[in-house]
């Protein structure tokens, strides 16, 4: 009878030790402190080999930089012309074709790019297709043009505008049209806005491929005409790029500033 009993006893705590090594394994197989769920809270993230960890958000891209403009005093006269060629914009009137050149000893202006926004400018709803007079497309290399709009350095302005030299402005003269470069890299002291300043130098410059001459200011505190000389100032009026702003014309009388005291550029603007 007491052999059965210690054989009985023996049997439960063997049943008992197995359930609960059972348990254990099911849980997790150890008791190891390290493992406890507090202690895996506190670790750090553990990815399997070779997968890389994300613990910290991942650095930005840096920003690229825009790349300098540079351009000597005095060009050499020699363009790379734009390719491709522009859908025609406007609805009507006259088609003009015009190929777009940058001089070569221009640095950091993508000629195509710069041909781009020229051609945003020119079908701008608000610029000289409006009227209704006129349409623009821009052609390549190779195909008859009625003009030709060049960015050019302001030694080969001087050349080309064939006026009194002042190295500052830009111009017209017959079917070349002349952006100086440096009034497109740094605009006009009355002009904060430089996109603004660039929308009335095309405007105004085409303005006159199109037969217009100088305009005056209207009056105080009102916009200036497209083809007024913006460039030498405001004479009371407010920047206006547009010719046709807000979908009507607009113009001032006619008549010229005086082109005396005309600024330059300071040398550092220049890369020779």
């Amino acid at each position: 009878m007491l052999r059965r009993r210690r054989r009985t006893f023996l049997l439960v705590v063997l049943v008992t030790a197995l359930v609960v090594v059972g348990i254990d394994v099911v849980q997790g197989g150890t008791k190891d402190p390290r493992h406890s769920a507090a202690a895996v809270a506190k670790s750090p993230s553990v990815a399997p080999s070779g997968t890389p960890t994300h613990s910290d958000p991942p650095s930005a891209s840096p920003t690229p930089t825009a790349v300098p403009v540079r351009y000597p005093k005095d060009g050499s006269g020699r363009f790379v012309t734009a390719t491709g060629s522009s859908r025609v914009y406007g609805t009507s009137g006259t088609v003009l074709r015009f190929r777009v050149q940058v001089e070569k000893d221009i640095s950091g202006v993508d000629v195509d790019r710069f041909a781009d926004q020229v051609v945003s400018i020119l079908g701008a709803p608000q610029g000289w297709t409006a009227g209704g007079d006129w349409r623009f497309q821009r052609v390549g290399p190779g195909t008859p043009a009625d003009f030709t709009l060049h960015l050019v350095t302001p030694g080969t302005r001087d050349r080309m505008c064939h006026d009194v030299p002042d190295g500052y402005t830009s111009c017209r003269y017959r079917n070349d049209v002349m952006i100086n470069v440096s009034r497109w890299v740094h605009g006009v002291p009355y002009y904060h806005d430089l996109s603004d300043y660039r929308d009335y130098a095309i405007s105004h410059e085409v303005g006159h491929r199109l037969g217009h001459g100088h305009q005056l200011c209207p009056g105080k505190g009102k916009k200036a005409p497209t083809m007024q000389q913006q460039t030498l100032g405001l004479h009371g009026c407010v920047p206006n790029p547009w010719p046709y702003p807000n979908g009507r014309a607009y113009r001032g009388p006619d008549g010229d500033y005086p082109q005396s005291n005309i600024p330059k550029d300071p040398p550092s603007y220049y890369s020779d």
